[in-house]
């Protein structure tokens, strides 16, 4: 009789062989951590790509925020007629603003509720209907759900998001983070560059030993802000709104922006103002917003009416005075775009560039943004307040590993097969 041990050895072989090939492409993903020990709570953004064609307002009820709130956060002109019912295309990225609190000692957002559709899974909500920005495991664990394979029509679930605060700086600076899901195609270096940062400071942020990501992956990205200094017992106390866009408050009465040219958070009255409180500063001619300017010869007198929050329905203003250098130029504003209804490949929505300094010649010199080579990187020590990466969210689906595994390697390991077969 044949000898069959190489027979046995080698079938025991493939099919050891097949058992890790469709379990490789279970690709599980990393998300930044923010342990925390408060009950405060903070602004944060959400990177969010849609899965279809939505208008604003199903893309502001599936996050249950203000469809407002998701324009203006992307400099989207809320003037247009019907704004709110405006379709926007598919794959359109945008951000999309939520507050972040602290649950069970960690940052994340909970207030995002979501009402199950027949065919929905846990996998499909998870990863398509919300862009891969929470797990299916995530999802289970949040809602305690025994059986995830039963799923009751019109059931309610809670959609834990991850989001970070980090005291609302970076390097001592304001700051909002985006909670980012890294794609097939991005890179660390490509993604420091398209939000005006360094690949170090990626790092630290994330606390990451190494410049490698995969797709699935959510890093927290902070884009530079202008924050608010309103009292604690103010309504949109902690307001930031990041670089190059806007945040509506006070009822809808007051529109705050942020840039170009400077992080100092800049508010007046709103286009939809229709029944608010007085936005005029006492003893004083002077609207919120507005501002006097007098030469001298010690320099320039200039009182301004300032927003101060929103307090009880009331808008608070301040009257102030400062002798400033020079004069004040005209207020600049982020520039508005049209409601999107076309997605342009390998363009997002970022943030609109970092405030920019004067050569004192009227032309404007762009920040540097350093990226060190990858080459040689040493594991980073994470500062005091940065997060804590966690490989414990399954922020990604399985794929077909299959197709994916080089098929040079799969077609040497099906002839050596057969061959020994043959003996």
């Amino acid at each position: 009789m044949p000898n069959q041990k190489p027979i046995l050895h080698n079938t025991l072989f493939l099919l050891i062989l097949l058992s890790v090939l469709t379990n490789v492409g279970r690709v599980i993903s990393k998300s930044t951590i923010e342990p925390c020990s408060n009950a405060d709570t903070c602004n944060a953004l959400l990177g969010y790509t849609l899965y279809t064609d939505l208008k604003v307002s199903e893309v502001a009820s599936l996050f249950q925020v203000d469809s407002i709130a998701i324009l203006t956060a992307n400099a989207i002109d809320i003037s247009y007629p019907d704004v709110e019912n405006h379709i926007l295309p598919a794959q359109l990225f945008l951000k999309v603003p939520i507050t972040c609190s602290c649950v069970d000692g960690i940052r994340k957002s909970v207030s995002t509720k979501y009402k199950t559709r027949p065919s929905d899974t846990l996998a499909s909500i998870a990863d398509s209907i919300y862009s891969g920005l929470v797990s299916a495991d995530q999802i289970k664990e949040a809602n305690s759900i025994s059986d995830p394979s039963v799923l009751d029509v019109g059931q309610t679930l809670v959609v834990p998001l991850p989001c970070t605060c980090f005291n609302g700086t970076d390097n001592s600076l304001p700051a909002i983070y985006l909670s980012y899901v890294v794609k097939p195609v991005d890179t660390l270096t490509g993604i420091a560059a398209r939000y005006l940062t360094t690949i170090t400071d990626l790092m630290n942020v994330n606390a990451m030993g190494s410049a490698a990501i995969k797709a699935g992956d959510i890093l927290a990205v902070p884009l530079p802000a202008c924050a608010s200094n309103f009292p604690r017992y103010a309504s949109d106390y902690g307001l930031i709104v990041p670089n190059g866009s806007y945040a509506i408050t006070a009822s809808h009465c007051v529109q705050c922006s942020c840039g170009p040219g400077s992080l100092k958070l800049y508010c007046m009255p709103s286009s939809l103002a229709v029944s608010c409180s007085s936005m005029q500063c006492r003893r004083s001619n002077l609207m919120l917003g507005n501002a006097t300017a007098q030469q001298t010869s010690a320099g320039c007198n200039v009182t301004s009416c300032s927003y101060g929050g929103y307090v009880n329905g009331t808008i608070i203003s301040s009257l102030s005075a400062s002798l400033q250098p020079r004069c004040p130029g005209t207020q600049q504003f982020p520039p508005l775009i049209a409601p999107p209804s076309s997605v342009v490949h390998d363009s997002v929505f970022a943030p609109s560039p970092s405030p920019q300094s004067s050569d004192g010649a009227g032309t404007t010199k762009p920040k540097s943004t350093v990226m060190p080579t990858t080459t040689g990187i040493v594991p980073l020590l994470a500062p005091a307040s940065s997060p804590v990466a966690s490989a414990s969210s399954d922020a990604w689906s399985l794929v077909n590993s299959l197709a994916t595994f080089p098929s040079a390697l799969l077609f040497f390991l099906f002839v050596n097969f057969i061959m020994s077969m043959s003996l």
